[in-house]
């Protein structure tokens, strides 16, 4: 028997002052039984911080030719391609050819600097790809907020991004790399 996939519920808070982006919603998460809660929770940072009425999740891991998540016109085209990870070349071509912006989540510092050794000359030439590192320690952070039920308050200001979740009060500010 298959395994099934466990939900979580994150009522979500956004003040994004750099792109004057306000909402109150309330996401779904699917937790694919093979994905960590660590890399659950990078998705609803990286939804964050494209946040709009039309970026939406992925069925993700249930299929590979899907990103994170996405953000498509009412023409079906893809708008913003959104992966997490540490894909090859293939893949980030793919993603940079398909949509209109395309943005890489990057983390796991043992497996990173290889990664980035090997792919960075060739990720430049991607004009419209965007990477971010996202460090060990933010994805430790963003665990100690992950429950089955969350009340998350995120700010974003001057590139800097704060996590509210009861108690607990974290930067959580990836890297730009690209």
């Amino acid at each position: 028997m298959a395994l099934k996939a466990t939900i979580y519920k994150a009522a979500i808070n956004l003040a994004n002052m750099d792109d004057h982006v306000y909402l109150d919603q309330t996401l779904t998460l699917a937790q694919h039984p093979s994905e960590t809660q660590q890399r659950m929770m990078l998705r609803v940072l990286a939804w964050v911080m494209y946040a709009n009425e039309h970026l939406q999740f992925t069925k993700g891991l249930s299929e590979e030719s899907e990103p994170a998540l996405w953000q498509k016109s009412f023409a079906d085209e893809i708008e913003v391609w959104i992966d997490l990870g540490l894909p090859d070349e293939k893949r980030m071509k793919r993603a940079a050819q398909k949509a209109q912006q395309a943005v890489l989540f990057a983390y796991d510092d043992n497996a990173f600097g290889p990664w980035w050794q090997q792919h960075q000359p060739k990720v430049y030439s991607f004009t419209n790809l965007a990477i971010y590192r996202v460090s060990d320690e933010i994805m430790d952070a963003l665990l100690q907020c992950c429950e089955r039920t969350m009340q998350l308050q995120f700010t974003i200001q001057d590139g800097q991004i704060w996590l509210n979740s009861g108690d607990l009060s974290l930067e959580v500010t990836p890297e730009k790399l690209q």
